[in-house]
């Protein structure tokens, strides 16, 4: 391709108003910036815009030909529906900026039933990481996508040139380990969610990590070293500019609205000359080392490309913690179970909830079934040593689920890039060889596989995080018939979206969960071994212990992410009668043993069919004593999801 100034866009942060006026005269073309709700950055009301500051900034911007864009791209809650309506009104009538970068399918909802002439950039958060996810946002007028961090520039280039979208990508800052819009850890421990914008930042903390059968030998973990294990170092791009560029990266995103405004111009003015070099004269290009010199000495964590060029390794982490310029939180203990917990909630006269189980596999289904579930999932992530569903495995639980009446929902992976987009292609043209009832995604684009080369009835997974109503609205009209609440959502707002949504809602009661998915991998950088001459050592289970002693199972899949467990499983027991309303209650069972999954499943139908058939607390004894974990409510603890 042929290069030209309106080739690439320097996107820079924006959190004062001295910092715009800095940014802007130091060269970027587009700025971001939050208003005073709805954006990434809530804990400091200092670093974001009222209304009439969005206004004036949106006029100093358009007089210097500079687009500004405004962060609108964290999860609402039912409660906000009406703020955001009036924020979105205010945004397309008075203060019309070139764009909204969004998290929330709500956000598109409401913008579509207004009519409003917003133009959308789906966040970061969003997750976009497969072709289908694009034509579909493409399809509600989302204009440019950030592109999924762990993606390298290569599956990027493939990605731009298959779709034609405007791609945005980060280039310099703070990165997080975890999988865009797929990290629970902050918003369950400690109810401030890193999904709106309260972060307390788990990955920054420091571990211990070994096999799961030898963390409970003292000795073993006393030889073991804390460390910053998935701290990784700031992302910069700088030395990678002519692979960025070829790429068909449009905008050059540069993370930090917090910080000041001679940082920003700095990096700015940085990266404006390496671009504007290339782009007269690409061949001749070559690295301004007092340009590197200049960069280096203002780095924060140390330097990283992050997945862009390679797949990250322990280089890439800062394993000392001694450059980390501020800790969010500290390890804590998981919260256990309150045990004298009452819930003052009646609920109307319901049909009853299905019970659902994800079964990890053929003998975990039998058990399931056995014990009296409505439906089992099937496939999808497995965790290792565990094999995939096979076709043959699919047609004999056909047999069993048809044989006790149950539902068999065939399972697609948390994370679908473009193998796994085609093994499901291939794996859908197959169903009609067993019949399955209905298909389980978790993102728009196995959505769309789905609708497209299916009939089946189409589900929607926890990787939605669904909070709001709108956002169930959305995926109703998609063909959904059914979509699983956040499990960030809390207990009085799981009840409100039960109410209000048109959508049938699936709640999660029991169940080990990923706080967080990497596609680092840390099996390899703390063994030291591969695949390739030792695959045993891949097939083990372990975990990370932080500081409070806390232990979190490491899970990887057959696609080699590493699914990092909470400490505690969770457990919504004593909630079962208050959430009646669901149209189901969903139990994940696939790190149990097949015959725990049984017991889990026979006690749970037994409370459906009649909340006084346990004594829940004595019941909840026996679960903890005999599980693999210590069982928690998790985010049910609080009020409300902050």
């Amino acid at each position: 391709m042929l290069l030209n100034k309106k080739s690439v866009e320097l996107l820079a942060p924006v959190g004062q108003w001295e910092t715009l006026e800095a940014a802007v005269e130091a060269g970027a073309d587009a700025v971001y910036m939050g208003g005073k709700a709805f954006n990434m950055r809530m804990f400091r009301d200092d670093f974001n815009f009222d209304n009439a500051s969005l206004k004036k900034a949106v006029e100093y911007t358009h007089s210097h030909g500079v687009n500004l864009y405004i962060t609108l791209n964290n999860l609402i809650s039912d409660d906000e529906i009406p703020q955001l309506v009036e924020y979105l009104k205010c945004l397309d009538r008075d203060i019309k900026p070139a764009a909204l970068i969004i998290q929330d399918l709500a956000v598109i909802e409401i913008v579509k039933k207004l009519g409003l002439k917003l133009n959308l950039h789906s966040s970061i958060m969003m997750n976009t990481h497969n072709e289908l996810m694009i034509e579909k946002f493409k399809q509600y007028g989302i204009s440019r996508i950030v592109a999924s961090r762990e993606m390298s520039l290569s599956e990027i280039c493939i990605l731009k040139q298959k779709t034609g979208i405007e791609l945005e990508y980060f280039v310099h800052g703070d990165m997080c380990i975890a999988e865009g819009g797929q990290c629970l850890h902050s918003g369950i421990v400690f109810g401030n969610s890193s999904n709106r914008g309260r972060c307390m930042k788990a990955c920054r903390w420091q571990y211990k990590f070994g096999e799961e059968t030898k963390i409970a030998d003292p000795r073993f973990l006393s030889e073991q070293k804390f460390s910053y294990k998935m701290a990784l170092k700031d992302m910069c791009m700088y030395r990678a500019l002519p692979e960025l560029i070829q790429s068909g990266v449009y905008s050059f995103k540069i993370e930090g609205r917090m910080r000041d405004a001679a940082f920003v111009s700095q990096l700015v003015g940085i990266y404006r000359r390496a671009i504007d070099r290339y782009i007269a004269d690409p061949a001749g290009y070559s690295v301004d080392n007092n340009d590197w010199q200049k960069l280096s000495e203002s780095k924060v964590r140390g330097f990283s490309t992050c997945f862009a060029v390679s797949k990250p390794t322990y280089k890439d982490i800062g394993l000392t913690g001694e450059d980390e310029p501020r800790f969010f939180s500290k390890a804590v203990k998981e919260a256990g179970f309150e045990r004298e917990k009452t819930v003052p909630f009646k609920p109307k006269e319901h049909k009853k909830p299905d019970l659902s189980v994800h079964c990890a596999s053929l003998l975990h289904l039998k058990e399931a079934c056995a014990n009296g579930a409505d439906a089992v999932y099937a496939g999808g992530d497995v965790y290792r040593p565990l094999k995939p569903w096979t076709i043959a495995e699919f047609a004999e639980a056909r047999k069993i689920t048809a044989e006790k009446g149950c539902r068999l929902i065939i399972t697609t992976p948390r994370i679908t890039r473009t193998r796994e987009i085609s093994e499901l292609e291939q794996l859908f043209s197959t169903l009609g060889s067993f019949k399955p009832d209905g298909i389980l995604v978790h993102n728009m684009g196995t959505f769309s596989l789905a609708k497209k080369l299916t009939n089946l009835p189409v589900y929607c997974g926890s990787s939605f995080s669904l909070f709001n109503c709108e956002a169930a609205a959305l995926l109703k009209s998609e063909g959904a018939v059914q979509a699983a609440v956040s499990l960030e959502l809390a207990h009085k707002q799981t009840i409100g979206l039960i109410g209000k949504s048109t959508l049938p809602i699936e709640v999660v009661v029991h169940g080990s969960i990923e706080a967080m998915i990497c596609d680092f991998d840390f099996i390899m950088e703390e063994t030291g071994k591969n695949q390739l001459d030792d695959p045993e050592a891949f097939e083990k289970h372990y975990a990370f212990i932080d500081m409070a002693d806390e232990v979190h199972a490491v899970r990887r899949t057959q696609y080699n992410r590493n699914h990092v467990l909470f400490s505690h499983d969770i457990c919504l027991m004593p909630y079962l009668e208050s959430l009646a309303g669901a149209a189901s209650f969903c139990i994940e069972a696939q790190d149990y043993s097949p015959e725990y999954t049984g017991r889990l499943v026979n006690i749970y139908r037994q409370m459906i069919d009649d909340y006084t058939a346990y004594d829940v607390h004595e019941i909840i004894e026996e679960i903890e004593q005999t599980g693999p974990r210590s069982i928690g409510n998790g985010v049910y603890r609080y009020d409300t999801s902050k």
